[in-house]
């Protein structure tokens, strides 16, 4: 098993992270292309801009080399998540977005470990739950969340244009 560390996202790094995610996000079977959602993809090629924003972190995983090899931001405060749908009016709660992974690394753990450092920052800042969302594209990291814990919470699912975005809730306290 490799040494893969968690950290927060460089400046210099920003752009490297928004390419890995345009890419790994316009691969993606039935996810919009770039065409149908440009803001979308806007937003992916200037993920650092989230940084902006209080209580909101840009994670990287990297391998020995510093070689990012996937990237997540997490949002402390949920009034900064940026999603459709009621998830920003969520109180005591964090949430993760945009979690990608790129291709050559695929297989080993890294959307896991990101995911586990999101739960991790929530735990340790007191939240009382972690939410994120999906989409039918991704359904093969449905199943890693929902072994980690997440429910689905259709309370929180939204229409992102045509595409159905499907939310979900890790209970920290209850």
């Amino acid at each position: 098993m490799n040494n893969y560390n968690i950290r927060n996202a460089n400046p210099s790094e920003f752009e490297e992270i928004g390419k890995i995610l345009i890419n790994v996000y316009s691969k993606l079977e039935g996810f919009p292309k770039e065409e149908e959602q440009p803001n979308y993809y806007k937003m992916l090629a200037n993920i650092g801009d989230f940084t902006k924003h209080p209580e909101t972190e840009l994670l990287v995983a990297v391998d020995e080399n510093n070689t990012i090899l996937g990237a997540v931001v997490y949002f402390n405060d949920m009034q900064y998540y940026g999603s459709g749908g009621t998830a920003t009016q969520e109180k005591g709660s964090a949430g993760f977005r945009l979690l990608g992974v790129d291709s050559q690394a695929r297989g080993k753990g890294i959307g896991k470990l990101l995911t586990l450092e999101c739960i991790k920052k929530a735990t340790d800042n007191k939240r009382k739950q972690l939410i994120i969302h999906s989409t039918l594209a991704m359904k093969t990291a449905w199943k890693m969340y929902e072994n980690i814990g997440f429910k689905r919470s259709e309370d929180l699912d939204f229409m992102q244009g045509e595409l159905p975005v499907f939310g979900f809730r890790y209970q920290l306290i209850s």
